[in-house]
């Protein structure tokens, strides 16, 4: 790697500190050559490690829009792409019917860009500047969303039946998330980059504890990143992300607990819903092991 481009890299990296985000040399990489190689960014990795946050501060850093596609199951074209604004068309056909011109002629004025509702991925083609595109957990839409998706990130254009095909004014940044819930297509991950976001280790969570959480004391963070990271090597449900150590700070705080050690362990089962986020997981966490978790931070 040439020094110029360890130096990009570096300057990324202070970027998205500044920005709020601690991001590993890997990652950071991968977003350098998503801009360089004008390419979609796929993140896959556990709810809660940060992936969404990506094209967020991603947005913040290039000082554009952030348009986001929340994906969800029966989720289809129209609702991702475009809609027509029926209302409006039928007012407009009303006020047609004692218009001269022939049936052609109000088709293609009713159907027309000015009765046209733009969804995120129409918006995020017809903007001047370009914005950051956020496709987040595709893998919650099903397989046949993903092939309307791949028009966009091949050629980045959409095809509109009444219209034709709307070229790109400018061509955004597109990240796409997944959980991991269903194995994504081949045809889409071939189009995009690939990083995998795990859980932050010990001292990434740490830096991101005190970036986050200033009004924390430093051996206060550092007792409960081990305490959360001695919590994930448990057999959970649902492991705890970045956000729920940094809620359970804030409940910490809030509590007026200042450390963590067994003797506290009934003070801190009562922050426990900040941390922990199903029943069954809940019971997985009785005075005795609380208190264990607590002696080894």
């Amino acid at each position: 790697m040439t020094s110029e481009r360890t130096q990009d890299l570096a300057a990324w990296q202070q970027d998205l500190a500044r920005a709020g985000y601690i991001a590993e040399p890997g990652l950071v990489a991968a977003l350098l050559l998503m801009l360089d190689l004008e390419r979609p960014l796929l993140l896959e990795g556990d709810a809660g490690v940060g992936k969404t946050e990506v094209a967020k501060v991603l947005a913040a850093v290039r000082h554009t829009r952030l348009i986001r596609l929340q994906c969800y199951e029966g989720l289809d074209a129209h609702a991702a792409m475009y809609e027509w604004n029926y209302q409006r068309q039928l007012l407009a056909i009303k006020l047609l019917e004692h218009d001269d011109r022939g049936i052609a002629e109000k088709e293609q004025d009713i159907f027309s860009e000015r009765y046209l509702l733009k969804r995120p991925l129409l918006e995020a083609i017809s903007c001047d500047q370009p914005p950051v595109l956020l496709i987040d957990e595709v893998d919650r839409a099903d397989e046949a969303f993903e092939a309307y998706l791949l028009e966009l990130l091949s050629d980045f254009q959409l095809s509109i039946p009444e219209l034709g095909t709307v070229h790109a004014v400018s061509r955004p940044l597109v990240v796409i998330t997944s959980n991991g819930t269903r194995e994504l297509s081949d045809a889409l991950r071939r189009r995009c980059l690939y990083q995998y976001i795990d859980y932050p280790d010990y001292d990434k969570e740490l830096a991101i504890v005190r970036k986050k959480a200033p009004g924390a004391a430093a051996e206060l963070a550092r007792q409960i990143v081990a305490f959360v990271q001695g919590v994930r090597r448990m057999e959970l449900q649902k492991k705890p992300g970045i956000a729920e150590t940094l809620d359970w700070t804030a409940a910490l705080l809030r509590m007026g607990i200042s450390v963590i050690d067994k003797d506290g362990a009934e003070r801190i089962m009562d922050t426990l819903s900040a941390l922990i986020k199903t029943r069954d997981d809940r019971v997985a966490f009785p005075r005795d092991v609380v208190a264990r978790l607590a002696a080894a931070c």
